[in-house]
């Protein structure tokens, strides 16, 4: 007889302990969809659990460094942890490509970073931060809305039209004046696929344009960027681009790529 109560009680455990671990997944898409950070009621509201459930797996993972206070008033954002678990994951491709991403930032004078499909989203996975006085800092770990930035655009060229529309669903929100709807987007996409080159002008953030290329790797797509003020990028975007093709030609030698 108390075997089968210990069993019951086992199951009973595996079952909470599945649950707790749905929540806190369910917890952290939220956030990742929100890279800015989400109040304690605006996850609730997105996640479909009490405010108070919520406010414990907050703290679970706050401890953990899974998430962390984001600017006063904007609640809670993804933790370090987060991206040097990712970091880790990718440490084979990060190693091969540092070299490269720092000889084009060097050359360049601009910020670099690489990214890779996380889930649906791009997660920036390294960087390379110009040394000059006017430059963009990409924060490490960051994930950002896939049809707003140019690598996401990359990396969604890798996958069919069809499967875009299921992932982004009917609707882009419009970030800036010049998001894309996804009609646009998916002509961008084809586009994309004929020259192995995405851009974005000020989709995501205002003041920020970015140029990307897309990168073949034995663990799957990756996209290598350049992220500068619109006001060089449009003077340089052409050589923006020669030098992509000769970092992804560089990395490609190494990772695997066709």
């Amino acid at each position: 007889m108390s075997n089968a109560k210990d069993n019951v009680e086992n199951d009973a455990g595996r079952s909470g302990g599945i649950q707790v671990i749905a929540r806190a997944s369910a917890v952290m898409r939220a956030l990742g969809s929100n890279p800015k950070g989400l109040t304690l009621t605006a996850i609730a509201q997105h996640v479909g659990l009490a405010r108070s459930t919520v406010q414990r797996i907050i703290a679970a993972l706050e401890e953990e460094q899974l998430v962390e206070p984001a600017r006063p008033g904007n609640g809670f954002r993804l933790g370090p942890a987060l991206a040097q678990l990712i970091h880790q994951t990718h440490t084979d491709i990060i190693s091969i490509a540092r070299k490269s991403l720092e000889s084009l930032s060097e050359h360049l004078a601009e910020s670099v970073t690489l990214s890779c499909i996380s889930g649906r989203q791009n997660i920036i996975i390294d960087r390379v931060v110009a040394e000059r006085e006017l430059r963009v800092v990409i924060p490490m770990g960051q994930s950002m809305p896939m049809y707003a930035t140019s690598d996401g655009k990359a990396l969604l060229s890798t996958i069919p039209n069809e499967q875009v529309r299921e992932w982004l669903g009917p609707s882009l929100d419009k970030l800036t004046d010049t998001t894309l709807d996804m009609e646009g987007l998916l002509a961008q996409l084809n586009e994309i696929r004929r020259t192995g080159f995405a851009t974005a002008h000020e989709e995501h953030l205002v003041g920020i344009s970015a140029c990307s290329i897309l990168v073949p790797t034995f663990m799957g797509p990756h996209a290598v960027t350049v992220v500068a003020p619109t006001s060089r990028f449009n003077t340089h975007i052409e050589s923006f681009k020669t030098a992509l093709e000769e970092c992804k030609a560089n990395i490609s030698l190494f990772a695997g790529g066709q």
